[in-house]
């Protein structure tokens, strides 16, 4: 069989300011997820550039690329991704290991995230004591425990219930106020409407890029 290279994204341009707050929309195959690896420096373009913080990461190679990854980025995904024998706790801090630092600053550091996301009271419990919901809470803390430029969350309210849905988001509405640029991959529009912009990409293009009504002060979740 012939080999055939797919080309998803096609002269996506978009600018992201920091501390900006985005949704990325669209069907299935438009390329929503390919630009989020892409934006989380999990995949390098093949044609174009990436700046990152002032940094060409688009032609960087390999462990430079997972050296920016481990310091600008918080990755929160779908499926929590908790190492199941873990606690809470060690879960949060597991980051720091790999970036060095010594056991007590790695303790006061996921405490501090834990207590961001109000989880300090299941801070010794494994991923199995905890629901849907505190599970997501424990992975946002991780993504947060780098201090990282950006938040990526890839369907972060999928697997949950709709009142635990809107808690999450609350959380990260929160780490947006705080100074973190949010970007969330979502197919839902309630949850979409949560960021203040909405980029909606069809068949690998921007299709629209628009603030959300709720900055527009025309609708915001409950």
């Amino acid at each position: 069989m012939a080999h055939m290279d797919l080309q998803v994204l096609k002269g996506v341009s978009l600018n992201i300011a920091k501390n900006e707050y985005v949704a990325l929309m669209g069907p299935s195959g438009s390329g929503k997820s390919t630009l989020m690896n892409i934006l989380g420096c999990l995949d390098s373009p093949t044609a174009g550039k990436y700046v990152l913080n002032g940094h060409d990461v688009s032609k960087m190679e390999d462990n430079a690329l997972a050296d920016v990854r481990n310091k600008e980025i918080g990755f929160v995904f779908q499926q929590f991704n908790l190492l199941p024998r873990l606690s809470a706790l060690e879960n949060v801090a597991l980051p720091l290991v790999y970036a060095g630092l010594n056991k007590k600053r790695r303790i006061e550091k996921a405490l501090h995230v834990l207590d961001l996301v109000s989880l300090t009271d299941r801070s010794s419990h494994k991923p199995n004591e905890l629901s849907g919901g505190q599970c997501q809470r424990v992975a946002i803390a991780r993504a947060l425990v780098n201090d990282p430029s950006i938040i990526l969350a890839d369907e972060p309210t999928g697997n949950l219930d709709t009142k635990t849905s809107y808690e999450i988001m609350s959380i990260f509405g929160k780490i947006h106020a705080n100074g973190n640029t949010v970007i969330l991959v979502t197919h839902e529009e309630d949850i979409a409407n949560y960021a203040n912009r909405i980029v909606r990409l069809r068949d690998g293009l921007v299709e629209s890029d628009k603030q959300s009504p709720a900055t527009r002060g025309e609708f915001l979740p409950a």
